[in-house]
């Protein structure tokens, strides 16, 4: 299956099979986020990876529900104090959190966004400074659902050339 088709076929995954992700697959999905570019690639970014059950159950009962039942999760951190580039740290750390949920597709894993929370919750539990914002979350595991295609805007919708 080709890249395309593989961002093309990609869903969110809601409901994981109860089976561990090998440490050897986690580093292929985070060497994808860590080789997202970035602005002057000052790389503005820190990943929190989550596997420990108690930590997951407690985030899980702040904001989503299935986030407990996932192998493992990430939570994005930006930057957004950094120096030249703080103003870029946001949607340097959607980069690297975006390549990561493909990489982890292209490898039978599933992911899914989340990135409705209350970060002030989410940074006490976890002891994220506050220069750091949280940007998103992703759970990642091998999916237990197939979720059928979900209908999307047709191109000329969403795209024009030369203008708005």
């Amino acid at each position: 299956m080709s890249l395309t088709d593989r961002i093309l076929n990609r869903r969110s995954i809601r409901h994981y099979k109860k089976k561990e992700i090998p440490e050897e697959v986690l580093n292929q999905i985070f060497e994808a986020g860590r080789n997202a570019p970035s602005a002057a690639n000052m790389q503005p970014i820190h990943f929190i990876i989550l596997k420990n059950n108690e930590v997951k159950k407690k985030l899980s009962s702040i904001f989503s529900r299935f986030l407990k039942d996932a192998p493992v999760v990430i939570v994005g951190c930006a930057n957004v104090k950094a120096i030249l580039t703080g103003k870029w740290a946001v949607v340097d750390t959607t980069i690297a959190m975006q390549n990561m949920a493909i990489a982890a597709w292209a490898l039978g894993v599933g992911s899914c966004w989340i990135g409705s929370f209350n970060e002030n919750k989410v940074k006490k539990t976890l002891n994220i400074p506050d220069n750091w914002k949280v940007v998103a979350l992703i759970t990642l595991g091998y999916p237990a659902e197939q979720p059928k295609q979900r209908k999307k805007k047709p191109l000329e919708k969403m795209f024009s050339y030369n203008s708005f």
